[in-house]
C-alpha cells in the first residue's frame, strides 16, 4: 500500500492519519479496561452492600440476586454516560473556538489525558479496599477528563482530512484504536478478573486488578505525547486549505454547506435520521459491551479471560472491516455499507440468542467451558459493526464545514452517549424483571433491527461528487 491514496484528485496521507490515530489508541485503551473491569467491580461491591457477601458467594448460593444488583450497576454506568452527554458537546464547541500556538484541539487532548491517567489507577485501589464512594468519585473524574480529551481527539481527523477521504481515514483511525484495546485485552487474559473475584477476600491480590489500570494510564500518556510531537495542528491546517476546499465541493450532501445560512431542510433531515439510527445501534451495542463481562462470569460461569478472547476475536474481525469499509463505501455508498453492517450484526446476535452455558466443569473454581459458538458470533458482529462505525461518523461531519466539526462531533456523541445513558438502566431493569441473562442478546437484537429499519428507510445514499478543479488538482501534485 502506498503512503498516499488518491480519490478524485485528493490524496490520503496514510502515515499522518495513522499518527492522528494515536489519539483514538488512547481512547479505546482506556475504555476497554474501564468497560471490562468496572461493571464487575460494581457488581461485587454492591453485592456486599445489599447482601453482606461477595458476588462469588452469591453466584454459588443464590445467583438470581446477582441479577438484582445489575440495575444499580446500570444506573452508575449510565450516570457516567449522562455526564458525557453534557460534556462532549461543550468541549466540542469550545475546541472549535479555541486558538493557541499548539492548535485548537491539542490543549484539551493533553490536559484530559494527563488528569485521567493519574486518576485511573485509583479505581481498582478503592474497590480493593471496599470504598464505594472513592471508587465512584475516581470513575467520575476519569470520565470528565476523558470527555475533555475525546471530542477534540476525534475531531482532529476531519480537521485535516478532506470529506471524500474521511471514510478511509476513519478506518485507519479505528484500527489504531483497536490496537489500543488489544493491549488491555491481552492483559485481561493473563490477569484474570475472575481469579480475583472468585476467591476469599483474604486471598485477593490487588496487583491482579491494578496492573491493567497502570499500564493503560502509561500507554495513554505515551500515545498523547506521540500525537503532540508529530501532529502540528496549525501548520497542517494552513497547508491543507486548498485540499479542504476541494473536498468541500465534493461533499456527499444533498445541498451545499453554507455557514452563513440555516442548515437546509434536506441536510437537517439527513442528520436527524443518521443520529436516530445511531442512537438505536449504540443502545444495542453498549448493552452488550456493558454486561458481557458479567454475562460470562455469572451466567456462562466461565473464566473472565474468555471475555478478553472474545474481544480479541471481535477486534481482529473489526480490523479487517475497517480496512475494507472505505473501499466498499466508495463502490456502494456509505448508506448501504452501514446497512450491510447492521444486517450482519443482527444475524450474529440472533445466533447468540440460542447460546446457553455448557455445564462442562473445567476450572479449579468450578468454572464451565466456554461455548465456542460465541467466538463465531463475536467475529461476525465485530466485522458488521466495523462497517457501521467506519462510515457513520464521516456521514455526520459531512454535513458541516470545517468551522463546526467539533460541534457536529458533539452531535454524534450526544446520540451515542444518550443511548449509553439509557441502555444500562433499561437492561438492568429487564434483568430484574426476567431474572434471565439470555435477555441480553434478545434486547440487543431487537434494537439493532429497529436501527436497521430507521437507517435504510430514512437515510439517503449520496456519493461524493466529481469536481473538475484543474488548479486545485494540479496544486496537489506537488504534495
Amino acid at each position: 500500500m502506498s503512503a498516499k491514496e488518491t480519490t478524485g484528485g485528493l490524496k490520503l496521507n496514510y502515515k499522518r492519519t495513522a499518527l492522528i490515530g494515536f489519539a483514538f489508541f488512547g481512547i479505546l485503551l482506556l475504555w476497554q479496561v474501564y468497560d471490562s473491569w468496572c461493571p464487575t467491580f460494581l457488581t461485587d461491591i454492591f453485592a456486599r452492600r445489599m447482601y453482606g457477601i461477595s458476588s462469588a458467594q452469591l453466584k454459588a448460593g443464590d445467583p438470581e440476586k446477582i441479577l438484582n444488583v445489575q440495575w444499580i450497576v446500570g444506573i452508575i454506568m449510565a450516570c457516567d454516560n449522562l455526564a458525557a452527554l453534557i460534556l462532549l458537546p461543550i468541549f466540542g464547541n469550545l475546541s472549535d473556538k479555541t486558538k493557541t500556538p499548539i492548535g485548537k484541539r491539542m490543549p484539551y487532548i493533553l490536559v484530559g489525558t494527563m488528569v485521567a491517567a493519574v486518576a485511573f489507577p485509583f479505581i481498582p485501589l478503592f474497590f480493593h479496599y471496599n470504598n464505594v464512594a472513592g471508587m465512584v468519585i475516581m470513575m467520575a473524574i476519569v470520565l470528565m477528563f476523558m470527555m475533555m480529551y475525546r471530542n477534540p481527539a476525534v475531531a482532529l481527523m476531519p480537521d485535516i482530512t478532506p470529506k471524500p477521504l474521511r471514510a478511509k481515514a476513519n478506518g485507519i483511525i479505528n484500527i489504531m484504536g483497536y490496537f489500543g484495546g488489544a493491549f488491555a485485552t491481552v492483559l485481561g487474559i493473563f490477569l484474570k478478573l475472575s481469579d480475583y473475584i472468585n476467591v476469599e477476600d483474604s486471598a485477593r491480590k490487588l496487583w491482579i486488578i491494578e496492573i491493567p489500570f497502570i499500564v493503560a494510564s502509561l500507554l495513554m500518556v505515551i500515545s498523547a505525547m506521540v500525537l503532540f510531537f508529530t501532529i502540528k495542528e496549525n501548520k497542517l491546517a494552513e497547508e491543507m486549505k486548498e485540499e479542504m476546499a476541494l473536498g468541500e465541493q465534493m461533499a456527499a450532501v444533498e445541498t451545499p454547506i453554507d455557514d452563513d445560512a440555516p442548515m437546509s431542510k434536506a441536510n437537517k433531515q439527513m442528520l436527524l435520521a443518521i443520529l436516530g439510527a445511531e442512537f438505536l445501534w449504540f443502545m444495542a451495542d453498549n448493552a452488550i459491551g456493558t454486561y458481557i463481562g458479567n454475562y460470562v462470569i455469572y451466567y456462562m460461569n466461565s473464566s473472565s479471560s474468555s471475555t478478553m478472547i472474545l474481544t480479541i476475536v471481535g477486534g481482529l474481525a473489526s480490523v479487517i472491516g475497517f480496512a475494507v469499509a472505505g473501499s466498499i463505501a466508495d463502490k456502494i455508498g456509505r448508506k448501504w455499507t452501514i446497512s450491510t453492517g447492521l444486517g450482519i450484526t443482527v444475524a450474529a446476535l440472533l445466533l447468540m440468542c440460542f447460546v446457553r452455558p455448557t455445564g462442562n466443569v473445567v476450572g479449579a473454581n468450578g468454572e464451565f467451558s466456554f461455548p465456542v459458538i460465541l467466538f463465531a458470533v463475536w467475529m461476525i458482529k465485530g466485522f458488521g459493526m466495523s462497517l457501521v462505525h467506519n462510515c457513520s461518523f464521516p456521514m455526520v461531519v459531512e454535513l458541516c464545514s470545517s468551522k463546526k466539526i467539533g460541534r457536529f462531533t458533539g452531535f454524534y456523541y450526544a446520540a451515542s452517549m444518550s443511548a449509553q445513558t439509557i441502555t444500562p438502566i433499561l437492561l438492568g431493569l429487564v434483568f430484574r424483571v426476567t431474572l434471565a441473562w439470555y435477555a441480553l442478546p434478545i434486547y440487543s437484537t431487537i434494537l439493532f433491527c429497529l436501527s436497521l429499519i430507521v437507517f435504510t428507510t430514512l437515510v439517503k445514499n449520496i456519493k461524493a461528487k466529481k469536481v473538475a478543479n484543474v488548479h486545485g488538482i494540479e496544486a496537489l501534485e506537488g504534495d
